[in-house]
Protein backbone atom coordinates (compact mmCIF):
# COMPACT_ATOMS: atom_id res chain seq x y z
CA UNK A 1 0.00 0.00 0.00
CA UNK A 2 2.82 2.38 0.86
CA UNK A 3 4.41 1.81 -2.55
CA UNK A 4 1.07 2.38 -4.28
CA UNK A 5 0.56 5.68 -2.43
CA UNK A 6 4.14 6.72 -3.39
CA UNK A 7 3.49 6.02 -7.08
CA UNK A 8 0.27 8.03 -6.93
CA UNK A 9 2.12 11.05 -5.61
CA UNK A 10 4.67 10.78 -8.45
CA UNK A 11 1.87 10.49 -10.95
CA UNK A 12 0.18 13.52 -9.47
CA UNK A 13 3.40 15.56 -9.69
CA UNK A 14 3.93 14.45 -13.31
CA UNK A 15 0.42 15.42 -14.24
CA UNK A 16 0.80 18.78 -12.45
CA UNK A 17 3.97 19.55 -14.43
CA UNK A 18 2.20 18.54 -17.61
CA UNK A 19 -0.69 20.93 -16.89
CA UNK A 20 1.75 23.77 -16.16
CA UNK A 21 3.57 23.09 -19.44
CA UNK A 22 0.29 23.15 -21.35
CA UNK A 23 -0.70 26.46 -19.73
CA UNK A 24 2.69 28.02 -20.56
CA UNK A 25 2.49 26.80 -24.13
CA UNK A 26 -1.04 28.20 -24.55
CA UNK A 27 0.03 31.52 -23.06
CA UNK A 28 2.99 31.73 -25.42
CA UNK A 29 0.73 31.03 -28.40
CA UNK A 30 -1.65 33.80 -27.35
CA UNK A 31 1.25 36.24 -26.99
CA UNK A 32 2.56 35.31 -30.44
CA UNK A 33 -0.88 35.90 -31.96
CA UNK A 34 -1.15 39.31 -30.26
CA UNK A 35 2.34 40.22 -31.45
CA UNK A 36 1.48 39.17 -35.00
CA UNK A 37 -1.64 41.31 -35.03
CA UNK A 38 0.29 44.29 -33.69
CA UNK A 39 2.98 43.92 -36.36
CA UNK A 40 0.29 43.69 -39.05
CA UNK A 41 -1.30 46.95 -37.87
CA UNK A 42 2.04 48.72 -37.62
CA UNK A 43 3.14 47.63 -41.11
CA UNK A 44 1.22 50.51 -42.62
CA UNK A 45 -0.20 48.66 -45.63
CA UNK A 46 -3.36 50.26 -47.02
CA UNK A 47 -6.44 48.31 -45.93
CA UNK A 48 -9.17 47.87 -48.45
CA UNK A 49 -12.70 48.57 -47.30
CA UNK A 50 -15.94 47.18 -48.62
CA UNK A 51 -15.12 48.56 -52.04
CA UNK A 52 -12.15 46.19 -52.43
CA UNK A 53 -11.48 42.48 -52.36
CA UNK A 54 -9.31 42.53 -49.27
CA UNK A 55 -12.17 42.30 -46.75
CA UNK A 56 -14.04 44.95 -44.80
CA UNK A 57 -12.30 46.45 -41.79
CA UNK A 58 -15.28 48.70 -41.11
CA UNK A 59 -17.60 45.70 -40.72
CA UNK A 60 -15.26 44.15 -38.15
CA UNK A 61 -15.14 47.38 -36.20
CA UNK A 62 -18.91 47.60 -36.13
CA UNK A 63 -19.18 43.96 -34.98
CA UNK A 64 -16.78 44.71 -32.15
CA UNK A 65 -18.82 47.72 -31.09
CA UNK A 66 -16.28 50.27 -32.33
CA UNK A 67 -17.66 53.73 -32.96
CA UNK A 68 -17.23 54.72 -36.61
CA UNK A 69 -17.75 58.36 -35.67
CA UNK A 70 -14.71 58.38 -33.41
CA UNK A 71 -12.28 60.85 -35.02
CA UNK A 72 -9.34 58.85 -33.69
CA UNK A 73 -10.47 55.64 -35.41
CA UNK A 74 -8.45 54.53 -38.41
CA UNK A 75 -10.16 55.50 -41.67
CA UNK A 76 -10.85 52.75 -44.14
CA UNK A 77 -9.29 53.13 -47.58
CA UNK A 78 -11.39 51.64 -50.34
CA UNK A 79 -10.06 50.15 -53.52
CA UNK A 80 -11.63 52.97 -55.46
CA UNK A 81 -9.79 55.52 -53.27
CA UNK A 82 -6.44 53.84 -53.94
CA UNK A 83 -7.01 53.64 -57.67
CA UNK A 84 -8.02 57.31 -57.74
CA UNK A 85 -4.83 58.24 -55.88
CA UNK A 86 -2.77 56.12 -58.24
CA UNK A 87 -4.45 57.68 -61.29
CA UNK A 88 -3.59 61.14 -59.92
CA UNK A 89 0.08 60.13 -59.66
CA UNK A 90 0.09 58.62 -63.13
CA UNK A 91 -1.46 61.79 -64.55
CA UNK A 92 1.74 63.61 -63.54
CA UNK A 93 3.90 60.86 -65.13
CA UNK A 94 4.78 59.40 -61.73
CA UNK A 95 4.12 55.85 -62.87
CA UNK A 96 6.52 54.36 -60.33
CA UNK A 97 4.63 56.05 -57.51
CA UNK A 98 1.30 54.84 -58.86
CA UNK A 99 2.52 51.25 -59.21
CA UNK A 100 4.11 51.22 -55.75
CA UNK A 101 0.92 52.58 -54.16
CA UNK A 102 -1.24 49.81 -55.59
CA UNK A 103 1.28 47.04 -54.98
CA UNK A 104 1.50 48.02 -51.32
CA UNK A 105 -2.23 47.50 -50.86
CA UNK A 106 -3.38 44.29 -49.19
CA UNK A 107 -4.89 41.93 -51.71
CA UNK A 108 -3.60 43.79 -54.77
CA UNK A 109 -1.78 40.72 -56.11
CA UNK A 110 -5.10 38.94 -56.67
CA UNK A 111 -7.40 41.89 -57.37
CA UNK A 112 -8.21 41.98 -61.09
CA UNK A 113 -8.86 45.74 -61.16
CA UNK A 114 -5.56 46.56 -59.48
CA UNK A 115 -3.67 44.10 -61.64
CA UNK A 116 -5.12 45.79 -64.72
CA UNK A 117 -4.19 49.25 -63.43
CA UNK A 118 -0.63 48.21 -62.61
CA UNK A 119 -0.31 46.80 -66.12
CA UNK A 120 -1.68 50.03 -67.56
CA UNK A 121 0.85 52.16 -65.64
CA UNK A 122 3.71 49.81 -66.54
CA UNK A 123 2.86 50.04 -70.24
CA UNK A 124 2.71 53.85 -70.07
CA UNK A 125 6.02 53.97 -68.18
CA UNK A 126 7.75 51.72 -70.69
CA UNK A 127 6.61 54.00 -73.52
CA UNK A 128 8.29 57.07 -71.98
CA UNK A 129 11.61 58.40 -73.22
CA UNK A 130 14.44 59.95 -71.23
CA UNK A 131 14.69 63.73 -71.45
CA UNK A 132 17.91 65.26 -72.72
CA UNK A 133 18.35 68.03 -70.17
CA UNK A 134 20.47 69.96 -72.65
CA UNK A 135 17.27 70.47 -74.62
CA UNK A 136 15.12 71.86 -71.82
CA UNK A 137 14.02 75.46 -72.32
CA UNK A 138 13.57 77.92 -69.43
CA UNK A 139 11.00 80.74 -69.51
CA UNK A 140 10.39 83.53 -67.02
CA UNK A 141 8.00 86.34 -66.17
CA UNK A 142 7.88 89.37 -63.93
CA UNK A 143 4.75 90.28 -61.95
CA UNK A 144 1.67 90.27 -64.15
CA UNK A 145 -0.37 93.31 -65.17
CA UNK A 146 -4.02 93.10 -64.14
CA UNK A 147 -5.03 96.52 -65.50
CA UNK A 148 -3.19 97.49 -68.74
CA UNK A 149 -4.57 101.02 -68.65
CA UNK A 150 -2.75 101.73 -65.39
CA UNK A 151 0.44 99.95 -66.38
CA UNK A 152 0.92 101.10 -69.97
CA UNK A 153 -0.75 104.46 -70.40
CA UNK A 154 0.49 106.73 -67.62
CA UNK A 155 2.43 109.75 -68.78
CA UNK A 156 5.71 109.21 -66.92
CA UNK A 157 9.15 107.73 -67.44
CA UNK A 158 8.21 104.40 -65.84
CA UNK A 159 5.65 103.54 -68.51
CA UNK A 160 8.23 102.33 -71.01
CA UNK A 161 9.63 99.90 -68.46
CA UNK A 162 6.21 98.43 -67.71
CA UNK A 163 5.55 98.01 -71.44
CA UNK A 164 8.87 96.25 -71.97
CA UNK A 165 9.18 94.03 -68.92
CA UNK A 166 5.66 93.10 -67.90
CA UNK A 167 3.20 90.55 -69.23
CA UNK A 168 -0.56 90.82 -68.73
CA UNK A 169 -2.72 88.25 -67.00
CA UNK A 170 -4.44 87.52 -70.32
CA UNK A 171 -1.10 87.02 -72.10
CA UNK A 172 0.13 84.71 -69.36
CA UNK A 173 -3.03 82.59 -69.52
CA UNK A 174 -2.88 82.35 -73.31
CA UNK A 175 0.81 81.39 -73.27
CA UNK A 176 0.23 78.75 -70.60
CA UNK A 177 -2.67 77.23 -72.54
CA UNK A 178 -0.88 77.26 -75.89
CA UNK A 179 2.28 75.73 -74.45
CA UNK A 180 0.16 72.99 -72.91
CA UNK A 181 -1.61 72.41 -76.23
CA UNK A 182 1.80 72.18 -77.90
CA UNK A 183 2.93 69.40 -75.57
CA UNK A 184 5.02 71.35 -73.06
CA UNK A 185 5.36 69.92 -69.56
CA UNK A 186 6.65 71.89 -66.59
CA UNK A 187 9.62 70.32 -64.79
CA UNK A 188 11.30 71.56 -61.64
CA UNK A 189 14.70 73.20 -61.95
CA UNK A 190 16.18 70.71 -59.46
CA UNK A 191 14.79 67.76 -61.45
CA UNK A 192 17.37 68.49 -64.12
CA UNK A 193 20.15 67.17 -61.90
CA UNK A 194 20.95 64.44 -59.42
CA UNK A 195 22.80 65.87 -56.44
CA UNK A 196 25.23 64.06 -54.18
CA UNK A 197 27.41 65.32 -51.33
CA UNK A 198 30.81 63.79 -50.63
CA UNK A 199 32.48 63.23 -47.27
CA UNK A 200 33.87 66.77 -47.36
CA UNK A 201 30.42 68.29 -47.81
CA UNK A 202 31.09 69.19 -51.46
CA UNK A 203 28.05 69.10 -53.75
CA UNK A 204 28.33 67.17 -57.02
CA UNK A 205 25.89 67.14 -59.94
CA UNK A 206 25.09 64.65 -62.68
CA UNK A 207 22.29 64.83 -65.22
CA UNK A 208 18.88 63.96 -63.83
CA UNK A 209 16.57 61.21 -65.05
CA UNK A 210 13.30 62.62 -66.35
CA UNK A 211 11.04 60.36 -68.41
CA UNK A 212 8.11 61.73 -70.42
CA UNK A 213 5.84 60.29 -73.10
CA UNK A 214 7.03 60.60 -76.68
CA UNK A 215 6.32 64.08 -78.04
CA UNK A 216 6.17 65.86 -74.67
CA UNK A 217 8.57 68.80 -74.29
CA UNK A 218 9.92 69.79 -70.86
CA UNK A 219 10.38 73.40 -69.75
CA UNK A 220 11.41 75.22 -66.57
CA UNK A 221 9.57 78.26 -65.18
CA UNK A 222 10.90 81.08 -63.00
CA UNK A 223 9.51 84.38 -61.75
CA UNK A 224 11.57 87.52 -61.18
CA UNK A 225 11.12 90.26 -58.58
CA UNK A 226 8.13 88.87 -56.70
CA UNK A 227 8.56 91.63 -54.16
CA UNK A 228 5.83 94.06 -55.26
CA UNK A 229 8.08 97.08 -55.17
CA UNK A 230 6.85 100.51 -54.13
CA UNK A 231 7.27 101.50 -57.79
CA UNK A 232 4.45 99.08 -58.66
CA UNK A 233 1.91 101.02 -56.61
CA UNK A 234 -0.92 102.31 -58.76
CA UNK A 235 0.25 100.37 -61.83
CA UNK A 236 -2.50 97.74 -61.93
CA UNK A 237 -0.42 94.97 -60.35
CA UNK A 238 -1.10 92.85 -57.27
CA UNK A 239 0.16 94.29 -53.98
CA UNK A 240 1.23 91.21 -52.01
CA UNK A 241 1.06 87.45 -51.65
CA UNK A 242 -1.27 86.13 -48.96
CA UNK A 243 -2.71 82.79 -47.83
CA UNK A 244 -6.28 81.93 -48.76
CA UNK A 245 -8.86 80.07 -46.65
CA UNK A 246 -7.49 76.73 -47.89
CA UNK A 247 -3.92 77.52 -46.90
CA UNK A 248 -2.84 78.13 -50.50
CA UNK A 249 -0.86 81.15 -51.75
CA UNK A 250 -2.84 83.83 -53.55
CA UNK A 251 -2.73 87.61 -54.07
CA UNK A 252 -4.19 90.84 -52.83
CA UNK A 253 -5.17 93.47 -55.38
CA UNK A 254 -6.33 97.04 -54.78
CA UNK A 255 -9.25 98.15 -56.93
CA UNK A 256 -9.89 101.68 -58.21
CA UNK A 257 -12.09 102.53 -55.23
CA UNK A 258 -9.42 101.38 -52.77
CA UNK A 259 -11.14 98.09 -51.98
CA UNK A 260 -8.68 95.26 -51.42
CA UNK A 261 -9.72 91.96 -52.98
CA UNK A 262 -8.10 88.53 -52.93
CA UNK A 263 -7.65 86.24 -55.90
CA UNK A 264 -5.50 84.90 -58.73
CA UNK A 265 -3.88 88.17 -59.84
CA UNK A 266 -0.35 86.88 -60.51
CA UNK A 267 1.65 83.91 -61.77
CA UNK A 268 1.65 81.71 -58.66
CA UNK A 269 -2.10 81.28 -58.12
CA UNK A 270 -2.81 81.34 -61.86
CA UNK A 271 -0.35 78.53 -62.52
CA UNK A 272 -1.68 76.62 -59.51
CA UNK A 273 -5.20 76.85 -60.92
CA UNK A 274 -4.07 75.69 -64.34
CA UNK A 275 -2.18 72.70 -62.97
CA UNK A 276 -5.12 71.71 -60.80
CA UNK A 277 -7.26 71.56 -63.94
CA UNK A 278 -4.45 70.04 -66.06
CA UNK A 279 -2.31 67.80 -63.81
CA UNK A 280 -0.55 66.39 -66.89
CA UNK A 281 0.92 69.86 -67.50
CA UNK A 282 3.59 69.26 -64.85
CA UNK A 283 6.05 66.43 -64.21
CA UNK A 284 5.52 64.94 -60.73
CA UNK A 285 3.57 68.07 -59.75
CA UNK A 286 6.46 70.45 -60.48
CA UNK A 287 6.12 74.20 -59.91
CA UNK A 288 8.41 77.12 -60.68
CA UNK A 289 11.24 79.00 -58.95
CA UNK A 290 10.70 82.47 -57.48
CA UNK A 291 13.69 84.85 -57.56
CA UNK A 292 13.66 87.46 -54.79
CA UNK A 293 15.56 90.66 -54.20
CA UNK A 294 15.40 92.23 -50.74
CA UNK A 295 15.70 96.00 -50.88
CA UNK A 296 11.93 96.62 -50.72
CA UNK A 297 11.21 93.42 -48.80
CA UNK A 298 9.73 90.23 -50.22
CA UNK A 299 6.30 89.10 -51.46
CA UNK A 300 4.84 92.54 -50.75
CA UNK A 301 6.00 92.63 -47.11
CA UNK A 302 8.42 95.36 -45.99
CA UNK A 303 10.93 92.99 -44.42
CA UNK A 304 14.24 94.62 -45.25
CA UNK A 305 16.20 95.69 -42.16
CA UNK A 306 16.19 99.30 -43.36
CA UNK A 307 12.50 99.53 -42.41
CA UNK A 308 13.50 98.58 -38.87
CA UNK A 309 16.55 100.82 -38.50
CA UNK A 310 15.01 103.69 -40.53
CA UNK A 311 18.46 104.26 -42.05
CA UNK A 312 19.42 104.79 -45.70
CA UNK A 313 15.80 104.81 -46.82
CA UNK A 314 14.65 105.68 -50.33
CA UNK A 315 12.01 108.34 -50.84
CA UNK A 316 9.43 105.62 -51.56
CA UNK A 317 10.27 103.87 -48.31
CA UNK A 318 10.07 107.07 -46.28
CA UNK A 319 6.68 107.84 -47.79
CA UNK A 320 5.39 104.32 -47.13
CA UNK A 321 6.47 104.38 -43.49
CA UNK A 322 4.79 107.75 -43.01
CA UNK A 323 1.58 106.26 -44.38
CA UNK A 324 1.87 103.27 -42.05
CA UNK A 325 2.63 104.70 -38.57
CA UNK A 326 1.66 101.42 -36.86
CA UNK A 327 4.17 99.39 -38.87
CA UNK A 328 5.71 96.52 -36.86
CA UNK A 329 8.81 95.14 -38.60
CA UNK A 330 8.97 91.90 -36.60
CA UNK A 331 5.31 91.15 -37.28
CA UNK A 332 5.85 91.94 -40.96
CA UNK A 333 8.69 89.42 -41.13
CA UNK A 334 6.60 86.86 -39.32
CA UNK A 335 3.76 87.23 -41.83
CA UNK A 336 6.14 87.09 -44.78
CA UNK A 337 7.66 83.86 -43.48
CA UNK A 338 4.22 82.27 -43.12
CA UNK A 339 3.42 83.11 -46.72
CA UNK A 340 6.82 81.88 -47.92
CA UNK A 341 6.26 78.60 -46.06
CA UNK A 342 2.86 78.20 -47.73
CA UNK A 343 4.40 78.87 -51.15
CA UNK A 344 7.06 76.19 -50.54
CA UNK A 345 4.44 73.74 -49.26
CA UNK A 346 2.60 74.38 -52.52
CA UNK A 347 5.64 73.11 -54.43
CA UNK A 348 7.37 76.34 -55.46
CA UNK A 349 11.03 77.02 -54.68
CA UNK A 350 12.94 80.24 -54.02
CA UNK A 351 16.14 81.75 -55.38
CA UNK A 352 18.26 84.81 -54.87
CA UNK A 353 17.88 87.62 -57.39
CA UNK A 354 20.60 89.52 -55.51
CA UNK A 355 19.55 91.85 -52.71
CA UNK A 356 19.81 95.05 -54.70
CA UNK A 357 18.99 93.77 -58.21
CA UNK A 358 22.61 94.40 -59.13
CA UNK A 359 24.41 93.81 -62.43
CA UNK A 360 26.49 90.85 -61.34
CA UNK A 361 28.76 90.94 -64.39
CA UNK A 362 29.64 94.63 -63.98
CA UNK A 363 29.83 94.64 -60.18
CA UNK A 364 33.12 94.31 -58.32
CA UNK A 365 33.74 91.30 -56.11
CA UNK A 366 33.48 93.56 -53.05
CA UNK A 367 30.06 94.83 -54.17
CA UNK A 368 28.84 91.28 -54.75
CA UNK A 369 30.05 90.24 -51.30
CA UNK A 370 28.28 93.14 -49.59
CA UNK A 371 25.09 92.55 -51.56
CA UNK A 372 25.10 88.79 -50.93
CA UNK A 373 25.62 89.19 -47.20
CA UNK A 374 22.64 91.54 -47.10
CA UNK A 375 20.49 88.99 -48.98
CA UNK A 376 21.60 86.21 -46.64
CA UNK A 377 20.79 88.40 -43.65
CA UNK A 378 17.42 89.81 -44.67
CA UNK A 379 15.90 87.35 -47.16
CA UNK A 380 17.34 83.87 -46.63
CA UNK A 381 15.95 83.40 -43.07
CA UNK A 382 12.42 84.16 -44.29
CA UNK A 383 12.46 81.61 -47.12
CA UNK A 384 14.64 78.93 -45.56
CA UNK A 385 17.67 79.71 -47.72
CA UNK A 386 18.37 78.72 -51.31
CA UNK A 387 21.07 77.10 -53.43
CA UNK A 388 19.98 78.97 -56.56
CA UNK A 389 20.84 82.44 -57.83
CA UNK A 390 19.03 84.01 -60.79
CA UNK A 391 20.98 87.00 -62.02
CA UNK A 392 19.29 90.36 -62.48
CA UNK A 393 19.45 92.30 -65.76
CA UNK A 394 20.28 89.06 -67.56
CA UNK A 395 23.94 89.29 -66.68
CA UNK A 396 26.24 86.42 -65.70
CA UNK A 397 29.59 85.75 -64.06
CA UNK A 398 31.31 84.99 -67.38
CA UNK A 399 30.61 84.41 -71.08
CA UNK A 400 29.08 81.19 -72.40
CA UNK A 401 32.20 79.14 -71.66
CA UNK A 402 32.32 77.03 -68.49
CA UNK A 403 33.02 78.79 -65.22
CA UNK A 404 36.73 78.56 -64.55
CA UNK A 405 38.49 77.68 -61.32
CA UNK A 406 40.02 81.17 -61.12
CA UNK A 407 36.65 82.97 -61.36
CA UNK A 408 36.61 84.82 -58.04
CA UNK A 409 32.91 85.76 -58.23
CA UNK A 410 31.91 82.17 -58.88
CA UNK A 411 34.14 80.87 -56.09
CA UNK A 412 32.65 83.35 -53.64
CA UNK A 413 29.04 82.50 -54.50
CA UNK A 414 29.86 78.78 -54.33
CA UNK A 415 31.28 79.33 -50.85
CA UNK A 416 27.94 80.83 -49.86
CA UNK A 417 26.02 77.74 -50.92
CA UNK A 418 24.90 78.67 -54.43
CA UNK A 419 25.11 75.75 -56.85
CA UNK A 420 22.57 76.68 -59.57
CA UNK A 421 23.10 79.79 -61.71
CA UNK A 422 20.66 81.30 -64.24
CA UNK A 423 21.07 84.21 -66.64
CA UNK A 424 18.94 85.49 -69.53
CA UNK A 425 19.68 84.02 -72.91
CA UNK A 426 17.50 84.46 -75.98
CA UNK A 427 18.47 81.09 -77.45
CA UNK A 428 16.13 78.12 -77.20
CA UNK A 429 18.45 76.10 -74.97
CA UNK A 430 21.43 76.96 -72.80
CA UNK A 431 22.25 74.32 -70.18
CA UNK A 432 25.54 73.45 -68.52
CA UNK A 433 25.47 70.54 -66.09
CA UNK A 434 28.92 70.31 -64.58
CA UNK A 435 30.24 68.44 -61.56
CA UNK A 436 30.07 71.48 -59.29
CA UNK A 437 27.25 73.58 -60.76
CA UNK A 438 24.18 73.75 -62.97
CA UNK A 439 23.91 76.76 -65.25
CA UNK A 440 20.90 77.66 -67.37
CA UNK A 441 19.82 80.42 -69.72
CA UNK A 442 16.30 81.82 -69.51
CA UNK A 443 13.93 83.29 -72.10
CA UNK A 444 12.00 86.46 -71.26
CA UNK A 445 8.29 86.24 -72.10
CA UNK A 446 7.67 89.92 -71.55
CA UNK A 447 6.28 92.89 -73.46
CA UNK A 448 9.49 93.43 -75.37
CA UNK A 449 9.69 89.86 -76.63
CA UNK A 450 5.97 89.72 -77.45
CA UNK A 451 6.19 93.00 -79.37
CA UNK A 452 9.16 91.80 -81.40
CA UNK A 453 7.40 88.55 -82.37
CA UNK A 454 3.76 89.67 -82.63
CA UNK A 455 4.29 93.09 -84.25
CA UNK A 456 7.78 93.05 -85.78
CA UNK A 457 7.61 89.55 -87.22
CA UNK A 458 10.17 87.93 -84.94
CA UNK A 459 10.26 84.17 -84.36
CA UNK A 460 12.05 83.74 -81.03
CA UNK A 461 8.94 82.35 -79.33
CA UNK A 462 7.51 80.42 -82.28
CA UNK A 463 8.50 77.06 -80.77
CA UNK A 464 6.40 77.87 -77.70
CA UNK A 465 3.29 79.68 -78.92
CA UNK A 466 1.82 81.98 -81.56
CA UNK A 467 2.78 85.48 -80.41
CA UNK A 468 0.18 87.27 -82.54
CA UNK A 469 -2.69 85.42 -80.84
CA UNK A 470 -1.13 85.84 -77.41
CA UNK A 471 -0.65 89.62 -77.75
CA UNK A 472 -3.01 91.62 -75.52
CA UNK A 473 -4.81 94.12 -77.76
CA UNK A 474 -5.08 96.53 -74.81
CA UNK A 475 -1.34 97.17 -75.09
CA UNK A 476 -0.01 100.26 -76.87
CA UNK A 477 1.82 99.59 -80.15
CA UNK A 478 4.08 102.65 -80.12
CA UNK A 479 7.52 101.18 -81.00
CA UNK A 480 9.30 103.69 -78.78
CA UNK A 481 7.75 101.94 -75.75
CA UNK A 482 9.49 98.68 -76.66
CA UNK A 483 12.92 100.01 -77.51
CA UNK A 484 15.59 98.60 -75.21
CA UNK A 485 18.29 100.94 -76.52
Amino acid sequence: MANKRKMSRKEMRRRRRQRILIIKTATLCVLLVVLGVAVWFLAGSPRLGSGGKGGSASNSEEQNGASTSDSSAEETVTKEDLIAQADALAATYDYDGAIELLKSAEGSATDSDMIAKISEYTTAKDACVRVDINQVTHIFYHSLVVDPQKAFFQDNKQTEGFCEWMTTVEEFNRITQQMYDNGYVLVALHDLVKQTVDENGTVHFTEGDIYLPEGKKPYVLSLDDLSYYHSYDGRGIATKMVIDENGKPTCEYTQDDGTVVTGAYDCVPLMDQFLEEHPDAAYHGAKGTIALTGYDGILGYRTDSAYRTRENLSDDQVKWLEEHPDFDWEKECEEAKKVADAIKADGWTFASHTWGHIRIGDASLEHIQTDTERWLQDVAPLIGGSDTIIFAHGQDLADWHDYQADNEKFNYLKSKGFNIYCNVDSSQYFVQCRDNYLRMGRRNLDGYRLYQDAINGGTRTSDLFDAASVWDSRRPTDPSLYDLQ
